[in-house]
């Protein structure tokens, strides 16, 4: 491929990480990655609810991965309440997996900004072959891509395995019980899958410029080997 085709495949790809690395990084500090609805069970069996009169004890609760906001419904009005996940959910939630996706996001970032800055160095520089090089450019991609899945695959498992929503909602909760109604994952959860396909498409940019993926053995090394062993 000429060299500027692959100055322009450079630079695109390194404006997709950048991008990826300023979209990840604010959908961390947002509030929406979870967005659902909790029904106040007690009340509601308290006062026999059925129909329109259930919608009274619905409330709303959104949150992302640090702090969020739950509407109380209790057929009095809604309520609304600040919460934090540092330090006061830690106790109730699944800390260990909490954590593991905020450590995930903060090294998708670090190697977007990476793999950012090393295609840029690709397309106006003269790259080593080695990690400054196609390999390393794979593998920023590969890492950034991997933790994308990682991240997706930890937070869904917070949510609907260990049914998150739910214990936030009956959080110093003493004589009301509240169950998770509706549920669905909000904008920053799906701009982490299409950060991770973004990755994945930039390795597949790498490939379109012309290099070989890694580990991968070309018909020409068979052939300077084939002609070696013939010589011995």
């Amino acid at each position: 491929m000429p060299a500027p085709q692959k100055k322009l495949i450079f630079c695109t790809a390194g404006v997709l990480s950048l991008a990826c690395a300023l979209g990840t990084a604010a959908a961390v500090g947002t509030q929406l990655w979870v967005r659902g609805t909790t029904l106040c069970t007690t009340g509601a069996l308290l006062v026999n609810a059925t129909g329109p009169e259930l919608h009274k004890f619905i409330g709303e609760i959104h949150y992302g991965l640090f702090s969020g906001q739950r509407v109380r419904q209790c057929g009095l009005g809604g309520r609304p309440f600040q919460f934090s996940f540092f330090p006061d959910l830690l106790k109730i939630i699944p800390a260990s997996i909490h954590v593991s996706v905020i450590l995930f996001c903060t090294v998708l970032i670090i190697f977007a900004l990476v793999g950012a800055g090393f295609f840029m160095f690709n397309a106006f520089g003269s790259p080593y072959e080695t990690l400054h090089g196609p390999v390393g450019l794979y593998l920023w991609s590969f890492i950034a891509c991997s933790c994308g899945c990682l991240i997706m695959i930890l937070f869904s498992s917070e949510v609907k395995i260990h049914h998150l929503s739910e214990k936030i909602a009956n959080f110093k909760e003493g004589t009301f019980t509240f169950k998770t109604h509706s549920e669905q994952f909000a904008n920053s959860f799906w701009t982490i899958l299409v950060c991770s396909l973004v990755h994945f498409l930039n390795a597949l940019l790498i490939r379109f410029a012309g290099f070989e993926f890694p580990f991968s053995k070309s018909k020409d090394s068979g052939r300077i080997t084939g002609a070696v062993d013939l010589m011995y």
